[in-house]
């Protein structure tokens, strides 16, 4: 019988017929430069030092980070974000190891700009967490909370110094109120003007920042809730990235990526500047975990991951995949 009608009468399998299609009418485009690679360097160190909660990342030697840098740009990833690991008697409860000059992050900023100069975007971590004594992201009053107003003090002297050391990009994750306005301040009162912040403008209290703790050899005693934001709050999210962009940011950031892509999806919608997420380390091992039991293919859910960041509206993805996923990525 010949038919002249047809069911269904859409057909949008039509477009998925081969990949060259699939290329072509792709909605969401992941690229290198899309890319910033997180890299800690630890004070001292003689070669890379694996990380074990994240496999076949390192706390970097001054070395080992140069080299890393050079391959993130051959990689055509766009930045590099850098933290420091400072040496334990180094640590205070001023965190003063992030204030000198001669401080691992410091070094660690002009060895990466005399190796690479502008060929890579050079950020770094603008937090105390790494140099405190007792872990935590400021300075602690009489009776052992986050003071808020002196730590935004320790703050601007943090952006000085890095800017001083050649940095392009700050990036204070410490959820202080203020942080982004007193930096800006900071950096414009010294000559930086052209040092850009990329606020932390919606950081949660999460889960999944486990692994990192032993990438940073944190101190921390007790938990970071009492600045980082609760994981069911969106609205204050909303709030901190109207008050930051009021203060003077540059770019966004939503932290974690994963968890939280609806509120990535509303800050990406809200904004005209520049959107980032971090995917953190908790998400790094928990494909990584998934993948050495075989349960998962590691390649693909490592691109899949980094597409749906993009396509909730980040312009730019922190991953420790950095510069393995810009490989892939090339045709």
């Amino acid at each position: 019988m010949t038919s002249y009608g047809s069911f269904p009468g859409a057909r949008p399998r039509r477009l998925r017929t081969n990949a060259t299609m699939r290329r072509m009418v792709a909605e969401t485009r992941l690229s290198p430069a899309d890319l910033i690679l997180p890299a800690f360097v630890r004070e001292g160190a003689a070669g890379p030092v694996p990380i074990a909660a994240m496999p076949g990342v390192v706390q970097h030697s001054r070395d080992t980070l140069r080299k890393a840098a050079v391959e993130a740009v051959e990689a055509g990833v766009s930045g590099i974000m850098l933290f420091g690991v400072p040496e334990d008697a180094k640590k205070d409860a001023q965190g003063t190891a992030g204030t000198d000059p001669d401080g691992i992050l410091q070094v660690a900023i002009r060895d990466v700009r005399a190796e690479v100069g502008d060929d890579l975007v050079i950020m770094s971590d603008l937090c105390l967490d790494e140099y405190t004594d007792h872990g935590h992201c400021g300075v602690l009053d009489a009776h052992g909370r986050v003071d808020n107003d002196a730590t935004l003090e320790r703050y601007a002297e943090m952006a000085q110094v890095q800017a001083d050391a050649g940095v392009h990009v700050v990036g204070p994750s410490g959820m202080m109120d203020g942080q982004v306005g007193v930096i800006r301040d900071a950096l414009d009162q010294t000559g930086h003007e052209d040092v850009s912040v990329l606020a932390y403008t919606a950081k949660y209290s999460s889960a999944f920042y486990g692994p990192f703790r032993e990438a940073v050899a944190s101190s921390l005693s007790g938990d970071r809730k009492t600045y980082q934001q609760d994981p069911g709050n969106v609205r204050e999210s909303l709030r901190e990235l109207a008050l930051d962009l009021e203060e003077g940011a540059d770019m966004v950031m939503v932290k974690p990526a994963g968890p939280y892509l609806d509120v990535l999806a509303k800050v990406a919608d809200a904004v005209d500047v520049p959107v980032a997420a971090y995917q953190i380390s908790g998400e790094y091992s928990m494909v990584e975990a998934a993948a050495e039991k075989g349960w998962i293919d590691r390649d693909k859910a490592i691109i899949e991951t980094l597409t749906g960041i993009r396509r909730a509206g980040a312009r730019m993805v922190l991953t420790y995949w950095a510069t393995e996923a810009a490989l892939m990525l090339r045709p």
